[in-house]
């Protein structure tokens, strides 16, 4: 019998992390999923790339650039598909009514780690108040 592997969708603030900090905590721990012997798969959303590839432009740092190449080495990018589109109005609409909305951006990675079955890795505490979202802080 086979064990089915823990994926984990990193969000911005982690990826930021790993490019800020190489050596720091969130860099630890991905360090350690990729040595250990329990099968683990690291991606992120598109919409996580795309943010970062902003900041990056903004930034024009190329130090940033080259950490931010070196840390996706490791990390699967994700497309977002037709799978998401439930999750993500089903989402969007529960935490509309109950007056406890997220930003645009994060409802669709939410919805993409949903969709996904994924841990979301985030130091963002605003994803805590989204129902059956597994969530992990790697800061």
């Amino acid at each position: 019998m086979s064990v089915a592997a823990t994926l984990y969708l990193l969000d911005t603030n982690i990826i930021s992390q790993l490019m800020r900090q190489p050596t720091g905590a969130a860099m630890q721990r991905l360090a350690a999923l990729h040595s250990a012997s329990s099968p683990a798969k690291i991606c992120t959303s598109v919409l996580v790339q795309c943010e970062l590839c902003f900041g990056l432009r903004l930034s024009s740092s190329l130090r940033l650039q080259r950490r931010y190449e070196e840390a996706m080495r490791y990390i699967t990018v994700l497309a977002l598909d037709a799978t998401v589109a439930e999750p993500y109005a089903l989402l969007r609409s529960r935490l509309q009514a109950a007056g406890t909305p997220i930003g645009p951006h994060d409802t669709l990675i939410a919805a993409h780690a949903l969709a996904l079955g994924a841990t979301l890795v985030t130091a963002d505490a605003e994803f805590q108040r989204v129902p059956g979202l597994t969530l992990e802080n790697w800061t």
